[in-house]
């Protein structure tokens, strides 16, 4: 059994490397993303990209001596973010991107945590729901209308907007109920991934095989596209979240999220400059407000209080003082 994480308070040469590291895995994932679905279905993207992870995650487990979970109620907890929060998301990337560039989705991901906060609050209640939560949202959803480009979008771009988005919200659904039904039960966080992992790959690759057909072989596929899905699945499903637990646990969950604001700047600037997307004024200014809404919504942003006018005391009279 794996005692509870709690951050040591480590100086930053502890965390800091683990932390960059993260940024540039998962900023390069959507570029990776894009590679491989220019020569293969987009739910085997997904697919394999699970697969790998779950068996870079099995090998960490037995590097580090973890283990899987043994309570089958832990195991049946793990069928929704498996499903919602791995296979689902994991194919939805890859199909939005057959139509959007790489940057788009990048962006879409960094919503993610916007979509946390209403299942955290109303659904999950692992959170409290404050004003700051109210205003940080509305921020929040008016910056998905500018990155979405409402006035007009249309046709392919806006399907593949839709299937980044709602990629991102199925991450808000599955993160809250992580935190509520399987955390705190005496069984590792790599352990955690590695079962929703497995159960996501168990969903996905019967789905990939009845849609798509079977896999691509190496041989059909150009070096760029196997280095691509080695580098999403061993390292942007595998390695990163390993490295991810080593800052929560030397710095803290809260800095181990700032991962989410700097994500889109890794994924925007290698789209323009590895694939030469072009970048609209709305995707950044967008991006900016949804990022902004959740940083209100985190309280990483406090709201200015109104401090009340002090009240003038008054002399009592003789009348009113009681012996």
């Amino acid at each position: 059994m794996t005692a509870p994480i709690t951050p040591d308070k480590g100086s930053s040469a502890v965390w800091l490397p683990a932390f960059a590291a993260n940024v540039l895995i998962w900023g390069a994932s959507f570029v990776f993303i894009k590679y491989g679905v220019l020569e293969m279905p987009a739910i085997w993207v997904g697919a394999i990209r699970i697969v790998l992870g779950a068996i870079t995650l099995l090998v960490i487990m037995v590097l580090l001596k973890a283990r899987l979970p043994r309570d089958p109620k832990m195991w049946a907890h793990l069928v929704v973010p498996g499903v919602i929060g791995v296979a689902v998301p994991f194919t939805l990337f890859p199909l939005g991107e057959e139509r959007v560039p790489s940057l788009v989705a990048g962006i879409w991901n960094a919503t993610t945590a916007l979509w946390v906060l209403p299942f955290a609050v109303f659904v999950f209640r692992t959170e409290k729901f404050r004003v700051r939560s109210a205003l940080g949202l509305a921020l929040g959803f008016v910056g998905v209308l500018v990155v979405l480009g409402f006035w007009h979008s249309g046709g392919a771009d806006l399907t593949g907007q839709l299937m980044c988005a709602l990629a991102a919200f199925c991450y808000g659904v599955s993160i809250p109920y992580i935190k509520r039904f399987t955390t705190g039960r005496g069984v590792a966080g790599i352990s955690i991934a590695a079962g929703q992992s497995i159960v996501a790959a168990i969903a996905i690759v019967p789905a990939a095989l009845l849609s798509a057909g079977a896999p691509p072989t190496p041989g059909e596929l150009s070096l760029k596209a196997i280095g691509s899905m080695l580098a999403l699945g061993v390292f942007g499903s595998g390695v990163a979240f390993a490295l991810n637990m080593r800052v929560i646990t030397s710095a803290g969950a809260s800095t181990a999220a700032f991962v989410t604001y700097l994500v889109p700047l890794v994924a925007t600037t290698l789209g323009i400059v590895l694939l030469g997307e072009s970048l609209t004024w709305n995707l950044p200014v967008g991006a900016l407000v949804v990022l902004t809404g959740v940083a209100v919504a985190q309280g990483l942003i406090r709201l200015p209080r109104r401090t009340p006018e002090p009240v003038p005391e008054t002399p009592r009279s003789r009348d009113s003082v009681r012996v």
